[in-house]
């Protein structure tokens, strides 16, 4: 026999047979302990995933959210799905949304930063941002709005001014059919316009209308079903038609901003701040003058907090306000009773946020439209901040988390009737306003930034 029969081949085969033993103990050791892992931290239950799919086949990606509330009828409200390879832990029901983003404020408080939303700020800004700079921003934010009239007299002489345009674009088009999409687009705009830039703009203006436009169909494309399946593969982003419209607007967008904002700092003084980009200004150079070290006040931040203001700000209520007509048209007996309100309290004057104590029905109107436009159905994703164990589950750090707001705002638990348009689910049995601690048509919770009607 050949050396290599005697001595090699046994060898080989001796070594062969050690890392295969070595190798099943391994896995095996794995296995036991991701069993013993589990049962020791119990995750939140869900559907059977795919690999590298995950639940993508068993989701309506037109409508997401109702898959969501399908689900959680069967997994509970704590549970869990994999959108392609991502899990995400979805939270349903009034109950559960509040104790996670209001108990919990601190596990659940920051931004989930999907793909898509990345490519567009790169982390700057206040809706897709974390950390010290989101706090700064936000801060900065809220401090300003209320410092050019959000939520006091000089904001309300901006909103009726607004409203007599909108009312004479209306009246315009002399009773004929037309799409109110734009000029509410563009009336809401202008409202933060006013504040952010200290003027307002005409609905003609081309640059203006540009902006709004593109704003807003960036909004609808990011929730589209081909940039849900970027957000799930990035490596598909090449093919995404409409991932390349999106970066093609925020191109233009950050054009048009700093434009807009080169005219404000050419006729900047420190001494009158007409609106938000002056205050940004000013603190930027006092910064950069007393050589602030890495300063949250700079450019990307200027320019992304602007553009968040006017996403958050426009469509939101836009949107709300579309709905408002539409239940108007469809329920008349509505409108008669609110006109009935409006015209015995108010009577011929401009009507003021002061009179809202005094228009009880009115106000329940206002809110059930809101409840029931479900504008916001998954709210903005959260991300866990630390390792949390929420109703008995375990949620590892860095975990996506979706609020179902849907889920709140249709809860039948709280709702007499969640699926139809009752303004009485605001209103007591004499007739006052009653708020309701389930209407969270937005979010809850200190990430909410507050800017939506």
């Amino acid at each position: 026999m050949s050396f290599v029969e005697v001595f090699v081949f046994p060898l080989s085969t001796s070594l062969t047979i050690l890392l295969g033993t070595v190798v099943f103990l391994l896995v095996f050791h794995l296995f036991s302990s991701s069993v013993s892992s589990q049962e020791k931290m119990k995750e939140p239950p869900g559907p059977k995933a795919l690999p590298l799919l995950g639940n993508l086949l068993q989701m309506d990606l037109k409508r997401p959210y109702i898959t969501l509330c399908e689900l959680s009828k069967k997994y509970g409200s704590v549970f869990t799905v994999y959108l392609g390879p991502n899990k995400v832990v979805v939270l349903a029901g009034y109950k559960t949304v509040k104790q996670a983003l209001v108990n919990h404020a601190e596990e659940f408080g920051d931004r989930h930063i999907s793909p898509i939303f990345y490519d567009i700020t790169h982390g700057h800004g206040i809706l897709f941002a974390n950390g010290e700079s989101w706090k700064e921003m936000r801060r900065f934010a809220l401090t300003n709005l209320r410092d050019f009239g959000m939520g006091k007299r000089s904001a309300e002489v901006k909103i009726t001014e607004e409203c007599h345009h909108l009312i004479q674009e209306f009246t315009n088009h002399d009773g004929k059919a037309f799409d109110t999409t734009q000029p509410l687009n563009y009336a809401t705009s202008n409202i933060i316009s006013s504040i952010v830039y200290g003027s307002r703009f005409e609905y003609t203006d081309p640059q203006f209308k540009r902006m709004v436009d593109q704003v807003n169909e960036t909004i609808r494309l990011s929730g589209s079903p081909s940039v849900q399946l970027y957000n799930m593969f990035p490596w598909l982003g090449h093919w995404i038609k409409n991932r390349k419209q999106i970066m093609k607007n925020t191109d233009c967008n950050l054009t048009d901003v700093r434009d807009l904002v080169g005219h404000l700092k050419e006729t900047l003084n420190p001494q009158v701040r007409r609106g938000l980009v002056d205050s940004f200004l000013i603190r930027e150079q006092k910064d950069e003058d007393s050589d602030v070290v890495d300063s949250h006040y700079h450019e990307n931040n200027r320019i992304f907090t602007i553009l968040n203001l006017f996403a958050a700000g426009t469509d939101t209520t836009a949107a709300t306000l579309k709905w408002g007509l539409l239940l108007m048209a469809k329920y008349p007996q509505v409108q008669d009773q609110v006109q009935e309100e409006l015209s015995r309290v108010i009577g011929s004057r401009q009507v003021q946020v002061e009179d809202r104590k005094n228009l009880p029905y009115t106000d329940a109107v206002i809110h059930e439209t809101q409840r029931l436009a479900n504008i916001a159905p998954m709210s903005l994703p959260h991300i866990t901040s630390r390792d949390v164990t929420f109703q008995g589950y375990f949620i590892k750090k860095g975990t996506a988390v979706f609020p179902l707001l849907t889920s709140v705002l249709y809860d039948e638990s709280e709702w007499e009737s969640p699926y139809t348009f009752n303004p009485g689910h605001f209103l007591n049995e004499h007739g006052q306003f009653m708020p309701k601690e389930a209407f969270m048509p937005f979010s809850a919770g200190y990430s909410n930034l507050g800017l939506s009607p």
